[in-house]
């Protein structure tokens, strides 16, 4: 199916909702336009693409607060254009050193309940917090490969939490899920539960604490927090309050550079990060899977395709499973489960005609409360950025003085001992962040990402699909319709067609329709032919691109025009 074909068509399967942006000098896509103009700023001032995706998270900490934090976990995929060198920063939680495999009672050894411990320990309070790796993480990236400084990129999320931002209704939305759990922590309830109750769309959500632990950042750096006097404060609110996470954890925490995972489809490099997160295994052994298949032909969201997209992630998170951890733990195959060779093998076991079973065992959890942030500057330097603390609000505490959502990471291992994601000293819990960069001829062509929990690595692939494949812009790639399944029932969007669902039903699938899968999808895509960079952002979040163009004064005569 050529390109032209698929948008001639006249039953054409959804229609955007949202319009792409546009910018010859530099591009930023996150999940609420206050934080896009913060990147945009940074660009603004002489900056590069890691100035605007730094600025962009700690504007994020602000306006979404219930997706990211200083205190979260996340990683990072960097493209040096000088270089031409691509470098995954690998800043996700770790378990503090105290943490022990039996340290949650589990309730069940059966799915869906298999991540559920007595008293949610795991997942709401104190004891659910991992040692956090953002705002290390965030400004080694800045100090290492920006043009500005800490000072500088942190300045418009200050500005934001002392002055306030309205209250949208997504967020609000999760106000109200999470209402109960918020009330149970004073400094949680006085911030997102004013007088009491949820705020009211456009109502102003001032975080003059975040503010002070933000100004105190900017001066100290991120030493404040990883040993410092916001760090002692911290832990000593956790100590008090039955978590384990001690300053000692907080100083020993490290940034890891790690080498990313690397495929090719169709003559495109595709480059996402590694291990502890299974994001970027899924997506090359996915594509390798897909290679051999006439993808194009079958269409976009016909039977056919998503029957096929649905055995290739059931045999991805079968092996996720059972091979995936933390790689300084557990020996991970990485060259095996990405290699041509270990495709054709387990393509051998997909009936294009039925829905089968795949080998291994329990399925995996993880919230799909998270954020995503893209950018790309003039010279070429790409950032994508996948960060969490895990559920929304983490673990529901802020931290009284500082402003600080503690992340509930703990919630992401395996309660149970003796599997690869189970819990270890110091150990950092598998993900399915999937920050990846598609290049063309050594170059970037397009780069995304998404929150969204497992469910992250299976919407990044669909739109690697949708734009190689299919022929859709970046806008179309991110907001059309979705499906996914680890091995149960197959979810898919309302954009798929009743049609198109029975058809999958006869073919042994057990359709649940779902409002959405994964989470607000953004990212950039670089039109070499127009000299101009394109951004999306999807229906499901917040999310805006913003891009800049102009540039300085034409020189005419060896002068400025003056008037």
């Amino acid at each position: 199916m050529t390109v032209a074909s698929w948008r001639d068509r006249t039953a054409s399967p959804f229609t955007p909702y949202k319009k792409e942006a546009v910018g010859a000098r530099g591009m930023v896509a996150s999940n609420h336009p206050m934080a896009s103009a913060a990147g945009i700023e940074m660009l603004g001032r002489g900056g590069n693409a890691v100035d605007a995706a730094i600025a962009t998270l700690f504007a994020l900490s602000v306006v979404e607060p219930m997706m990211v934090g200083i205190f979260g976990a996340g990683f990072i995929n960097l493209y040096d254009a000088e270089t031409r060198a691509i470098t995954t920063i690998d800043c996700y939680a770790a378990a503090p050193s105290a943490a022990a495999p039996d340290m949650y009672e589990s309730v069940s050894d059966t799915w869906p309940r298999y991540l559920e411990t007595v008293g949610q320990k795991n997942k709401v309070g104190y004891l659910a917090a991992g040692v956090p790796g953002s705002l290390k993480g965030w400004s080694h990236v800045e100090e290492t490969y920006g043009k500005l400084d800490l000072g500088t990129v942190i300045q418009p999320a200050i500005r934001y939490a002392s002055v306030g931002f309205p209250a949208s209704p997504y967020m609000i939305d999760f106000i109200a899920d999470n209402e109960e759990p918020l009330s149970w922590f004073p400094a949680s309830r006085d911030v997102f539960l004013p007088g009491g109750r949820r705020p009211d769309p456009g109502q102003p959500i001032q975080m003059t604490d975040y503010a002070q632990t933000l100004e105190t950042i900017a001066r100290e750096g991120p030493d404040a927090l990883y040993g410092g006097e916001l760090g002692e404060l911290i832990v000593k609110d956790i100590e008090a309050r039955g978590g384990i996470i001690s300053i000692k954890d907080l100083r020993g925490y490290t940034v890891l550079e790690r080498e990313p995972v690397h495929g090719t489809y169709r003559g495109y490099d595709v480059v996402s990060v590694g291990p502890p997160s299974a994001g970027g295994i899924a997506i090359v052994e996915a594509l390798n899977l897909l290679e051999r298949y006439e993808v194009a032909s079958m269409g976009f969201g016909t039977a056919a395709s998503v029957h096929l997209l649905a055995e290739v992630l059931k045999i991805a998170f079968a092996d996720r499973f059972e091979y995936v951890g933390d790689p300084d733990f557990v020996e991970v195959p990485t060259a095996r489960l990405t290699s041509r060779d270990y495709a054709e093998q387990r393509r051998a076991e997909i009936d294009l005609e039925r829905a089968k079973e795949y080998q291994a065992g329990r399925r995996v959890g993880e919230s799909d409360h998270t954020t995503h942030v893209t950018t790309a500057d003039r010279d070429g330097n790409v950032v994508a950025v996948t960060q969490t603390i895990h559920e929304a609000f983490g673990s529901k505490v802020t931290v009284p003085g500082t402003g600080v959502l503690l992340n509930n990471n703990m919630y992401v291992f395996d309660p149970h001992p003796g599997h690869p994601n189970s819990i270890a000293p110091g150990k950092r819990m598998n993900s399915s962040m999937s920050p990846t960069i598609v290049l063309k001829d050594g170059r970037p062509f397009i780069a995304l990402g998404t929150p969204g929990g497992t469910r992250i690595f299976a919407s990044v692939l669909q739109a690697v699909v949708n734009v190689i494949d299919h022929g859709m812009t970046l806008q179309e790639a991110v907001e059309a319709p979705r499906m996914w399944t680890q091995g149960q029932s197959l979810e898919v969007e309302e954009g798929i067609p009743r049609a198109v669902r029975d058809e999958l039903t006869g073919m042994g699938h057990t359709i649940e329709i779902v409002p959405r899968v994964g989470g607000g999808m953004n990212g950039v895509m670089f039109d070499r032919e127009a000299r101009v960079i394109r951004g999306a952002a999807c229906w499901r979040a917040d999310g805006a691109p913003v891009g800049i163009s102009g540039g300085p004064a034409r020189v005419v005569g060896g002068a400025m025009y003056r008037v």
